[in-house]
């Protein structure tokens, strides 16, 4: 019995030799990738971290310049973030605050500088959208309307398409393009909610164009009530 026992161990350990002799750099190999894999995604969410809590640290050196009211400091605060930490959120909202900062000052073309870095490299769809709606302004201000046209065309996210159609509306309305600019004034009017106290102001501009846009909501209300009245 022992022996018959040693003969199917023996079997058992040849097959085994046979399989591993087969398959085992494969299965080495796979494991080897599996585990790499799994030390480089840690590795990768350790430096993530590490950038983030360096980046956080010189936001609020760049927080620090704007307080002071250095521009110079700013400058090359948001260089150096820039340099080391630019594909961060961080270093796209210290670029969009520089901006803020410099147009305070006066400094328009700086502005313009920090505005479009942002919109150019920002990995954040939300801090791309406000960067192109502020420098649509600034270049709206300037007169350069084709390039204001430009930062606000293509597709924008869906919290920001109202206020990216009220902007063309405003640079069509500066061109002397009245029935472009009520057409954009009006999706940016249909696309804001009623309580965002921003619809009024654009109600205002629609009006200054001879249109009102809760005309069509009056003729409806009034519609319902004399059906409801007939019944």
């Amino acid at each position: 019995m022992a022996k018959h026992l040693d003969l199917e161990e023996q079997e058992q350990l040849d097959e085994l030799k046979h399989f591993w002799k087969q398959y085992g750099n494969l299965i080495t190999w796979s494991l080897i990738a599996v585990l790499s894999a799994f030390a480089a995604w840690n590795g990768y969410q350790y430096w993530q971290r590490n950038q983030a809590a360096q980046a956080a640290v010189m936001y609020e050196e760049v927080e620090r310049a704007l307080q002071s009211g250095d521009s110079a400091r700013v400058d090359r605060s948001l260089a150096d973030m820039k340099d080391r930490f630019g594909r961060t959120t961080y270093a796209q909202q210290a670029g969009l605050l520089a901006a803020r900062a410099h147009y305070d000052k006066g400094n328009v073309e700086a502005s313009r500088a920090a505005l479009n870095w942002v919109a150019e490299k920002s990995s954040d769809e939300g801090y791309q959208a406000i960067a192109k709606l502020r420098l649509a302004g600034l270049l709206l201000d300037k007169k350069a309307y084709d390039e204001a046209l430009q930062q606000v065309s293509g597709n924008f996210p869906k919290d920001f398409a109202a206020l990216a159609a009220d902007r063309r509306g405003d640079i069509l309305a500066a061109q002397g393009k009245k029935s472009e600019a009520t057409a954009e004034y009006e999706k940016a009017y249909k696309g804001l909610d009623e309580r965002v106290e921003y619809r009024r102001l654009v109600e205002v501009k629609l009006n200054a164009l001879g249109v009102d846009p809760t005309a069509g909501q009056a003729q409806l209300t009034a519609a319902a009530s004399t059906a409801g009245a007939n019944k």
